[in-house]
C-alpha cells in the first residue's frame, strides 16, 4: 500500500499552517502559537461527543489531528458552549502558565485552519455538528 500524500507532507503542511497562525495571531514564536491551537483545540472538543470529536479531527490534517485528540478524554462529559468571551478566557486557561492567547484567538485561527483544510471535508467535519459548535468555527466568507 502507497502511503498518503497527506502522510508524507504533513510536517511541511504543519510548519505552513503553524507559521500562517503565528503572523494572524501576531505571536513572536510558533510556541506561543502551539499554546493558543492547544488551547482552542481543547476548549472545543471539551464541547462534544467523542463521535463528533473524531468526525471533525478526521478533517483536520494529520498533525492538527494528532494535536486535536491530545490528552483528550473521551469519557468527560460534554460542556455547553457559552457566550465567546467566556471561550475566549477559557482558552487562555489551558496550559495557563505557557499561554498568551490574544483576544480573537478563536476566530483568528478559524480562518487559518480553514485556509489549510479542504473545504468538502470542512463540509463533512461541521455538517452534523449542532449550531453553536459550526458557530464557534464561522469565519466571514
Amino acid at each position: 500500500m502507497t502511503v498518503p500524500q497527506e502522510c508524507w507532507r504533513a510536517s511541511r503542511d504543519f510548519e505552513h499552517f503553524m507559521l500562517a497562525a503565528r503572523a494572524t495571531l501576531d505571536h513572536a514564536t510558533t510556541n506561543q502559537t502551539y499554546a493558543t491551537l492547544y488551547g482552542v483545540f481543547v476548549v472545543f472538543r471539551r464541547r462534544l461527543s467523542a463521535r463528533q470529536g473524531l468526525i471533525f479531527a478526521a478533517a483536520l490534517p494529520p498533525v492538527l489531528r494528532a494535536i486535536f485528540v491530545e490528552g483528550w478524554n473521551p469519557d468527560e462529559p460534554p460542556r455547553p458552549f457559552e457566550e465567546r468571551a467566556a471561550l475566549e478566557e477559557e482558552v487562555r486557561g489551558v496550559r495557563a502558565d505557557h499561554n498568551c492567547s490574544p483576544d480573537g484567538s478563536i476566530a483568528a485561527l478559524a480562518g487559518v485552519l480553514w485556509a489549510h483544510v479542504d473545504r468538502e471535508a470542512r463540509r463533512r467535519a461541521l455538517a452534523d455538528l449542532p449550531e453553536p459548535a459550526r458557530a464557534f468555527w464561522h469565519i466571514d466568507p
